[in-house]
């Protein structure tokens, strides 16, 4: 069978992004997406890997049911899950995905695993070389100076970094107004903002914010929108933590680029901040044009195109 051959043939691949703040998925059939579906987060580090591997597994069921096939007619599954990269973690994973759906009376056979970022750059570079750099609840970035060689930087998770993230922007907003509540910062208009967003906190006793917070009545990535807006309307403590948010993601590529022999790098930018086309995807933008060996470059496609072009790789591979 040729190369063609293999690369025409109708499949069905079902291929799921599961990112820090929600999870989406596809179903592909026929050389066309017959189903989609979107959920809660799949992160591990967010509801624990029993948790994450239902959500998954649920989305498959409920991508089959809007088709109207069996689970047993698909050809491949490909998932990407934030903050999975160990190789005995991608194992552990499809090992329990698999023991849920015989639960289901399902047989779950060609499975793979992987980073949602390693998804991210197979959909944005489709196998050339490059860096994708992802900015939503965290801060990543990825790249393929080689064959079957990926380079990491960032990803570290917002307990120990992720600076320049959403949820970083968050937790800065949130230390901002509890500086300027105790008298030590400037005062931001993001503290009147703070004050509505739980019924619990009350600006008269500014430990309530703790207490909201412990008791999870917000998380760090939920301000993010607050402070964008504040910065959008000149507030001068929120712009500088948007400014500063833009000079640690650029980091991400420069501490990459090292590593590609080329001339120039490309790079490319995604994630739900960058979708929305806010100040920070533009001072972003910006920083990187500065640079002279890397190169903004616009995706071919996003992580669920990774996700069936991995697909369709694993089952030609069965062919040959």
């Amino acid at each position: 069978m040729s190369k063609k051959e293999l690369i025409n043939r109708e499949y069905t691949i079902i291929g799921i992004d599961g990112g820090g703040t929600h999870t989406r998925g596809l179903l592909y059939r026929d050389n066309e997406i017959k189903a989609t579906s979107k959920a809660g987060t799949t992160r591990i580090g967010a509801i624990g890997v029993g948790e994450s591997c239902e959500r998954s597994l649920n989305m498959i069921i409920d991508l089959c049911a809007q088709a109207d096939i069996e689970i047993n007619e698909i050809d491949a599954v490909v998932i990407g899950v934030a903050g999975v990269w160990l190789e005995e973690e991608k194992k552990r994973y499809a090992t329990l995905i698999r023991t849920l759906a015989r639960g289901y009376n399902v047989k779950i056979t060609d499975l793979k695993v992987l980073s949602d970022v390693e998804l991210a750059l197979e959909g944005a570079f489709r196998g050339e070389q490059g860096i994708v750099t992802i900015v939503g609840t965290g801060s990543i970035a990825l790249g393929n100076p080689a064959k079957k060689s990926l380079v990491r930087c960032g990803g570290w998770g917002i307990e120990l970094d992720d600076e320049g993230s959403g949820a970083w922007i968050g937790r800065e907003g949130l230390t901002a107004v509890v500086r300027a509540l105790d008298g030590r910062g400037k005062f931001t208009k993001l503290t009147e903002i703070i004050a509505d967003i739980s019924p619990i906190i009350d600006l008269k006793e500014p430990r309530t914010i703790v207490k909201a917070y412990n008791e999870g009545s917000f998380q760090y990535h939920t301000l993010t929108p607050a402070v964008m807006r504040c910065a959008d309307e000149n507030d001068p403590v929120c712009l500088e933590i948007i400014q500063r948010s833009a000079k640690h993601l650029v980091e991400l590529p420069m501490a990459l680029e090292r590593h590609f022999k080329t001339n120039t790098v490309n790079v490319t930018l995604m994630g739900g901040i960058i979708d929305a086309d806010t100040l920070l995807a533009k001072l972003l933008i910006e920083e990187i044009s500065n640079i002279d060996r890397l190169k903004l470059y616009k995706p071919q496609g996003n992580a669920l195109d990774g996700a069936i072009k991995i697909g369709i790789e694993m089952l030609n591979e069965l062919d040959t």
